[in-house]
């Protein structure tokens, strides 16, 4: 063996913690104990010692000693995933090898070749959102590489995620926003395909609250004046239920809790509906703990459906077709005598376990190891397939498709044979060709649905039975890459659209040699370079398909290189005043602009700052009190967007170190452009009155108002100028006393 320096230094036999310690060591293993059936404590508390001696010195952004963060990412692994003790202890080490002297080998001689594995993989992966999108995607096939290796690398990573997360408080404005951009794109979305229900909710939860504070907080404060109203509500229908199951020796529990703050706030604007009108603000959960009764489900179903009305088109059942992280349910919903409408979800204790750890939950149900490693197999051959297939010049993609494959909604469908598919939802039957077989794909000419003949690009539907029909040649059309959705598809696509441009290319090369010869010219690729910069192409190759596909002419570039042969100079052409600046340039227009206004650290908004150009997205609108931050463009001008907007999501995604921290100047002396949904019964003199409320009572300017009238309903989109979201708000407030006005809410 060779020699290992940590041990030496680290006496974790000998060494004796102190009492803060101690206490911090038995809150660690008592999770452990109440969580998870076995418990090592001797293996738990070496590596509590190392973690606290190897992170002694160092203080995370709160001050706090830094071993307090994998402590807290251990209890999480032990009381939220529930996987085993030796995942508690990779939890205690996850940062030592990349952070501290301590070395691989010194795990390896510490605590074994299984802990060594999974901190190696969570070592490998710790930079994955650190750098810009060709490297992250490099970094984020790794991730899914380790994971592949073993499942605990990437759940000890939402744990870490999660606990950064709780804590990003103490970290600058900029850095919250960027952090929360990325767990929103990316950990999320797998923690959902894992099945990690909490886990995913409480992060999208977080990241709602850090990215728009203001609408985070209204939505919570909704909840919290409702409560009352909703457990009292909920007693109220589950009081003949309980009965009912009492009867029948049912053992249960009921749960009635809301819908995560997130999720309702994104129903709000899918619906352009305000809070009080969102019906399915939580869902009651039946949860009976006979671990294999499915058929009880169904006699709890029944019993329901005796005393409330279901609606036949909101009913699911996950039992019979689980989702495919493993999901499985009976979801209904119901309407009270008193027309409010309920949703039920009803399953086992097992399956509960299932829905809120997911693929973790295998680990607890030892006899269910063969249903979850199938589950973890569909996923990891998916990951390999995207891996052993790179995509050198398209790293970006890679994670975009790989986030398509993270559907949150799906929707299955099968073959003719009757064998069920799982798809992501908007899905075609193109996508259903290529998830048969590539070459199916390849050749696809025409569909059936359920029967009938219907166009490749039809989305399909729930319970769908799809035909491929195919010819005996490829028959790929590029205008496919829009319709399609699948990680698969897209790829095949793309890689027929390159080669359709690679032989236009060669086609523009031989056009080019042709006229050099016929010229006399000769010319080495390296100058070519120059001159398909000279008019504004990346590479010889793209300048080559552009003549290849005639949009650009050959002449012109032999008349340029003719001149540059007999002058021996290439004359380049002026730069114009928009020309993109250099990244230094940006980083030093930020700098400027925070030393402008005195505070080092964020750009303050007040119409005067000098030597900065600055301007307000249209595509959200930003008025003062709105949550926002500032993009610097390639020109060095500054946007200003709302910090939920979706353009605003797509930059923090793909240019996030030009995002710069904005604040609002408290006295602003200007109008804001806003814009106002009203909802109500058609009336005569409605607008009249909406109108006169605006510019008597208000003293507020319309810019303009656009009016649908339909069956006796009213809507309005109201568009004028406020001085901030106070004003706006006054506005709202005001309008909805109009008589017959039912709603009115701020207009994304």
């Amino acid at each position: 063996m060779s020699e290992i320096s940590s041990i030496d230094k680290y006496d974790l036999e000998g060494y004796t913690l102190k009492k803060a310690q101690r206490e911090d060591l038995q809150q660690l293993i008592d999770v452990c104990h109440e969580h998870i059936s076995q418990v090592d404590e001797k293996a738990i508390s070496y590596a509590f010692k190392l973690c606290y001696l190897s992170h002694k010195d160092a203080l995370r952004a709160s001050g706090e000693p830094y071993y307090y963060h994998p402590v807290e990412v251990a209890k999480i692994v032990a009381s939220e995933i529930n996987i085993d003790d030796v995942s508690v202890i990779a939890s205690l080490l996850h940062d030592t090898v990349e952070d501290t002297d301590v070395s691989l080998d010194d795990i390896r001689h510490w605590f074994g070749e299984e802990v060594a594995v999974i901190i190696d993989g969570v070592t490998k992966i710790a930079g994955v959102f650190k750098s810009r999108d060709s490297k992250q995607a490099e970094t984020f096939m790794k991730l899914l590489l380790s994971m592949a290796e073993d499942i605990r690398v990437v759940l000890i990573k939402f744990a870490d995620r999660l606990h950064n997360m709780r804590t990003i408080q103490h970290l600058k404005r900029e850095k919250q926003i960027k952090i929360a951009s990325e767990t929103m794109d990316l950990y999320a979305p797998l923690a959902h395909r894992f099945g990690l229900f909490r886990i995913k909710n409480e992060l999208e939860d977080l990241c709602f609250k850090t990215i728009d504070p203001t609408s985070y907080k209204f939505v919570a404060r909704k909840l919290r004046e409702k409560k009352e109203d909703r457990e009292e509500f909920i007693q109220e229908f589950m009081e003949p239920i309980e009965r009912e199951l009492g009867k029948l020796n049912f053992k249960f529990e009921i749960k009635g809790r809301p819908k995560h703050i997130y999720s309702i706030y994104r129903k709000m604007q899918r619906q352009q509906k305000p809070f009080e009108e969102i019906y399915d603000l939580f869902a009651i959960r039946i949860i009976l703990e006979n671990p294999h009764a499915k058929e009880d489900c169904w006699r709890v179903y029944s019993i329901i459906t005796d005393w409330y009305t279901p609606i036949p088109e909101r009913f699911r059942d996950f039992i019979s077709v689980p989702k495919a992280n493993g999901y499985q349910s009976l979801h209904t919903t119901v309407i009270t005598n008193k027309g409010r409408k309920v949703e039920v979800q009803i399953r086992t204790r097992r399956m509960d376990d299932i829905a809120e750890k997911g693929l973790a939950a295998h680990w607890k149900y030892k006899e269910g190891a063969q249903q979850g490693s199938e589950t973890l197999d569909k996923f990891v051959n998916w990951v390999r397939d995207v891996l052993d297939n790179p995509r050198p010049d398209a790293a970006t993609d890679f994670v975009k498709d790989f986030q398509l494959n993270l559907y949150k909604d799906e929707i299955y469908v099968f073959t003719p044979d009757g064998e069920l598919r799982t798809l992501p939802r908007n899905a075609t039957p193109i996508d259903f060709a290529f998830e048969i077989h590539s070459e199916i794909g390849e050749r696809a000419m025409a569909a059936k649905v359920n029967g009938k003949m219907v166009p490749l690009r039809q989305k399909l539907q729930n319970g769908d039975q799809v035909e491929i029909i195919t010819s005996n040649k490829i028959n790929l059309n590029p205008d496919w890459i829009d319709d399609v959705v699948t990680h698969k598809a897209k790829s095949r696509i793309r890689q027929f659209i390159k080669q359709k441009q690679r032989k236009v290319a060669e086609k523009g090369r031989e056009l080019w040699d042709k006229r050099a010869d016929r010229g006399n010219l000769e010319i080495s690729d390296q100058e070519l370079t120059q001159f398909a910069k000279k008019f504004k192409y990346e590479t010889t190759q793209d300048l080559f398909f552009a003549i290849g596909s005639g949009a650009f002419d050959v002449g012109d570039l032999f008349k340029e290189v003719k001149k540059y042969k007999s002058t021996g100079r290439l004359e380049k052409e002026e730069q114009v005043e928009s020309a993109p600046i250099s990244e230094e340039e940006i980083q030093k227009t930020y700098f400027d602009a925070a030393r402008s206004v005195g505070d080092g650290k964020s750009l303050i908004i007040n119409g005067e700052l000098s030597n900065i150009k600055y301007s307000y997205a249209n595509c959200c609108n930003p008025i003062p009190g709105d949550d926002v931050i500032g993009f610097i463009s390639r020109t060095g001008d500054i946007k200003i967007h709302r910090t939920m907007c979706n353009n605003a999501q797509h930059l923090l995604k793909t240019e996030s170190e030009r995002i710069v921290d904005v604040n609002w100047a408290k006295n602003l002396d200007t109008k804001f452009l806003g814009a106002i949904k009203v909802i109500g019964g058609d009336r005569v003199g409605m607008i009249n009155d909406i109108t006169d409320v605006l510019s008597k009572s208000l003293e507020t300017n319309m810019k303009s108002i656009n009016v649908n009238s339909d069956s006796g309903m009213f809507e309005g989109i109201i568009t004028l100028y406020v001085d901030g979201i106070s004003h706006l708000n006054r506005i709202m407030k005001k309008l909805e006393k109009v008589e017959g006005v039912k709603n009115v809410l701020r207009y994304e």
